[in-house]
């Protein structure tokens, strides 16, 4: 039986290179895992109640949009936080973020553009959902350059005109992961415009955007229509995962123009599947409710103002504006994450497993990336360890 060619190029995932890389060793210490950006803060104390009390919901099918009463609670959550009333027929709930950053592409992209075949750009490192969705809709994923040259963000402006008119659909991560670099309002806007003059899609992933140092990151919506931009020119991803300490609860939404909500929502129909209704019911109480991401938000500036005392003075470090991880300098990540994890068991993601090779250059060879999603001691023991094993 012949399989499709299209996913033969694509790497392993991240995760299972990592086990191929390490788990033939035994740890040099107490493992301490560093790796996956999956929160370990307390969820909100309102969560079990609110389920138990909708247990029910499970013997029903649930709405394949979101209820309305959770999607008011998402737009009203984008009104108080970015002052921009997105209406319900703009927003579709999603199971997490990845589920719609992959199926907005099969349902914005068109198979040709200008009688050629279409591009998806995506930063360099990336989400690797980002490449997969670009291949599954039949365009050329192509990878551009987000290091400490562009200020860790990808600098889109600089591809040839030509190229660009090819491009149906960018994405871009903000505040970034790995990097924690945030988009300011000044790269929005010549992003808008430049998927303007070229007539492509941007999709904003935005799933880091509460987790931030001093201020909170400006998003793609409220630029949008700061500078007039067409809703159907931006799609932007959010989810409860990072904001609410909630992966398990798988979700999300996006927000958009309603002839492309409407494509999404078409397609989820025939292929998707809705979220519970006790978990909407959930997600409707975490998109009403700050208290409990203000906390959590400080305890994450609390890790990396401890980060900034341990790894302070190393050469190339830099912390990061948002998200919650960092992304540090090595001569090569593969030999340093093999190296923590053999002589301390400290256990890391090499940067090169998050990029693609691109003209013979990796921009994730020399790092590695760390998670600060443990307990506070936890991680300082985790970071301290790193520091003397590497840069000691």
């Amino acid at each position: 039986m012949a399989f499709p060619e299209r996913f033969s190029n694509l790497p392993d995932y991240a995760f299972p290179r990592l086990r191929k890389l390490l788990d033939a060793h035994a740890p040099g210490g107490e493992p301490i895992a560093m790796t996956i950006g999956e929160p370990r803060h307390a969820m909100p104390d309102f969560v079990g109640p609110i389920l138990a009390a909708n247990l029910s919901g499970f013997a029903v099918y649930p709405p394949n949009d979101g209820t309305p009463e959770l999607l008011a609670a998402i737009s009203g959550w984008i009104s108080r936080r970015y002052g921009v009333a997105v209406e319900e027929d703009r927003l579709m709930v999603l199971n997490g973020t990845r589920e719609g950053l992959f199926n907005a592409c099969l349902a914005i992209s068109p198979e040709r553009k200008g009688g050629k075949a279409p591009v998806v750009l995506m930063p360099n490192p990336f989400y690797q959902v980002y490449t997969v969705a670009a291949v599954t809709a039949g365009a050329e994923p192509v990878y551009v350059p987000a290091t400490a040259a562009t200020g860790h963000l990808p600098d889109f402006g600089s591809l040839p005109a030509d190229l660009l008119d090819r491009v149906t659909v960018a994405y871009i991560c903000s505040p970034a992961n790995p990097q924690g670099a945030v988009a300011r309002r000044d790269y929005w806007a010549d992003l808008l415009a430049l998927a303007e003059k070229h007539d492509f899609v941007i999709f904003a992933d935005e799933c880091y955007s509460e987790i931030w140092r001093s201020a909170p990151p400006p998003g793609v919506l409220e630029v949008a229509a700061q500078v007039g931009a067409d809703p159907e020119r931006v799609f932007a991803f959010h989810s409860l995962s990072k904001r609410s300490n909630l992966p398990g609860l798988r979700s999300g939404f996006v927000a958009g123009g309603r002839e492309g909500i409407a494509r999404i929502r078409k397609l989820r129909a025939f292929a998707g599947a809705p979220l519970p209704l006790p978990l909407q019911r959930v997600a409707e109480a975490c998109w009403s409710d700050e208290a409990h991401v203000a906390a959590s938000r400080a305890l994450y500036q609390e890790k990396f103002a401890l980060a900034d005392r341990i790894l302070a003075g190393m050469q190339g470090y830099q912390s990061p504006e948002g998200g919650f991880f960092l992304w540090l300098p090595v001569p090569d990540g593969e030999a340093a994450a093999l190296k923590l994890w053999r002589e301390t068991g400290v256990r890391v993601l090499p940067g090169a497993y998050l990029s693609r090779d691109v003209g013979g250059e990796n921009p994730g060879k020399g790092y590695i990336r760390v998670a600060l999603v443990a307990p506070k001691d936890e991680m300082q023991r985790g970071l301290t360890t790193l520091r003397d094993c590497l840069y000691g």
